[in-house]
């Protein structure tokens, strides 16, 4: 069993802003971000990382960049492009504002299984199923892929976006992509995630904190059952 953290982008202008960037290019941390890439980086620097995946967009990228420079032994980033962006067609690009007035909108947030975003001539466009769906089977494949190569309680992380993570968060929990928008996921914050053979281990969601993210006794612990990790009463308190 690897552990798969999962890190948001720090923030960029479009998020204050409050614009739906989607797949725009050329869009990067602002300053602040910067600042919350390089916190995030700092936190898990005593985290043996042994993989770093990320999305092709550049807010992930430059997240993905503080991240390694922070480690011992840095891994090679690598760039994968079902970790991008939801792909929000003609809504790419708008102000939230004005698309919260959309009738399509509340589906987005009540149904979002439901959702197609519509087509545009200049950005592809996808249903926030297909987002799921190809956000979940990377990661499933990428924790596999680490848990062969490095054995169990191997760390790797995979920088992405606030719906893409909302997406993976809401499967390793077991509830419908309907339910995603329960699920907070702040810029830069760190979501921890194990997946066993009979169970799937959602061990930490949204943490921004600015104490270090202490994987150790997660690590030793990766070579027990999944039964050691559901017991009756909330199981061993390991971690």
């Amino acid at each position: 069993m690897a552990i798969m953290v999962l890190v948001r982008h720090g923030r960029t202008r479009a998020n204050a802003e409050g614009i739906l960037a989607g797949w725009t290019q050329g869009i990067g941390l602002d300053d602040h971000g910067q600042q919350q890439a390089e916190r995030v980086a700092t936190r898990l620097a005593d985290a043996p990382v042994v993989a770093v995946l990320a999305s092709p967009l550049q807010r992930c990228q430059e997240t993905a960049a503080a991240l390694l420079r922070r480690q011992a032994d840095p891994p090679s980033l690598r760039t994968v492009q079902s970790l991008g962006e939801c792909r929000y067609g003609a809504w790419t690009g708008r102000p939230l504002k004005e698309l919260a007035k959309e009738p399509l909108w509340k589906d987005v947030q009540a149904r979002p299984s439901s959702v197609r975003f519509p087509d545009s001539a200049d950005f592809e466009a996808e249903s926030m199923q297909q987002m799921q769906d190809r956000a979940v089977a990377t990661v499933r494949a990428a924790d596999a892929e680490v848990s062969a190569e490095h054995g169990p309680g191997a760390i790797w992380v995979a920088v992405s976006h606030g719906d893409v993570i909302k997406a993976i968060l809401a499967d390793a929990a077991g509830t419908s992509l309907d339910n995603f928008q329960r699920i907070m996921v702040d810029p830069a914050s760190v979501s921890i995630v194990r997946y066993g053979k009979e169970h799937t281990f959602l061990v930490r969601t949204n943490d921004s904190g600015g104490d270090p993210v202490d994987l150790a006794g997660l690590a030793k612990a990766a070579g027990e059952s999944d039964a050691e990790h559901a017991q009756v009463g909330g199981g061993s308190g390991t971690v």
